[in-house]
């Protein structure tokens, strides 16, 4: 079926339940208002489904192999960064269908079954049970670290009713290591196995609708949709594998894009670019959005101004504030440039 991975999970979160409600009591869902509504039905899948026992839980891996290297791009200021999994096809698609098919095939052997397949498209806490059915730990940056393929995967579950053998939990590995708390650009993981999702890149970028706080801005750097910096310097990444899927072949050249190109799409080539693609669901204003941060990040030229120039008078009153802000980046350094 393509997973690299499958496991067994029973229904108890009680833990993790716990750790969920002091989040949202903290408010670190930030603008994600899904997250409270749906408060402890995240941790309790029987309410979900009723009649759920089992999770069964799966991973496949989505590096591409053929995309530019993350590092080089984020070092370069004039290129947009786009994390690593967005580059191909939409995984909720990919992960859905062939879960669908998976849990077809077990029903048609199973009298009886029912199920239930979900890809990020209901409550489910589905770290919590990838870790419970064995399939790796939940780092300090909070991602999922398998020991044997780091953490470069998406997971998927299909929730049923058939008793089956629980797997053993994965236990954790990271050790002494900070690695992921010390890069994280915006200080977003503010204690090990906790993120304030406020302040991460992946959240202003994506689930952020509004303007970006101003303090981030800088931080951001050429990141123009999600962050990948924390399982850059994962160590267990080193047993990272590239994935063979040619769903998550790097499409339209988005590995390692010019900002000025990409800031110049219309809203029709940015809707035909990213057909079938996750970035979609952001929108052109909030793309716009985020290119705006990172061309006022880059580095002053002619192209980099007259890009900024060129979407002054947009329509939308976020893409114009992020603009004057982006074009008052390059004043100052200007002016901070000529002063004796």
């Amino acid at each position: 079926m393509g997973f690299q991975q499958i496991g067994f999970a029973g229904i108890d979160a009680g833990a993790d339940e716990r750790w969920l409600a002091r989040w949202l009591e903290l408010q670190r869902h930030g603008a994600m208002d899904y997250m409270w509504r749906h408060g402890m039905r995240r941790a309790r899948p029987q309410e979900l489904v009723p009649g759920t026992i089992r999770v069964i839980s799966a991973r496949m891996d989505y590096m591409p192999p053929a995309a530019r290297d993350a590092d080089e791009v984020l070092a370069d200021p004039s290129l947009g960064y786009v994390s690593r999994y967005a580059l191909g096809r939409d995984y909720h698609k990919v992960l859905r269908r062939r879960l669908a098919d998976l849990a077809e095939r077990i029903a048609d052997r199973c009298a009886g079954s029912s199920y239930r397949v979900f890809v990020d498209s209901g409550p489910v806490l589905e770290k919590a049970f990838a870790r419970n059915a064995g399939l790796g730990w939940i780092g300090k940056h909070t991602n999922v670290i398998n020991r044997n393929a780091g953490s470069w995967f998406f997971l998927g579950e299909i929730l049923t009713n058939l008793p089956l053998p629980v797997d053993e939990p994965a236990t954790a590995h990271c050790g002494t290591c900070t690695a992921c708390i010390d890069v994280c650009p915006t200080q977003a993981i503010v204690a090990p196995y906790e993120l304030d999702a406020r302040r991460c890149i992946s959240y202003l970028t994506i689930e952020l609708r509004d303007s970006i706080p101003v303090e981030f801005r800088r931080a951001m750097g050429n990141r123009i949709y999600g962050c990948d910096d924390c399982q850059l310097v994962c160590p267990w990444n080193k047993f990272s594998r590239l994935s063979v899927e040619q769903d998550f072949v790097v499409r339209h050249g988005l590995d390692a894009s010019s900002l000025v190109t990409l800031f110049a799409w219309t809203e029709q080539e940015f809707l035909a670019r990213t057909e079938g693609s996750a970035i979609r669901r952001i929108g052109h204003i909030a793309w716009l959005r985020n290119i705006a941060v990172a061309l006022g990040n880059a580095p002053v030229s002619g192209d980099v101004i007259a890009a900024l120039l060129s979407r002054r008078d947009h329509a939308s009153p976020i893409v114009r504030e992020h603009v004057d802000w982006a074009l008052a980046q390059h004043s100052n350094a200007a002016a901070s440039a000529v002063s004796p």
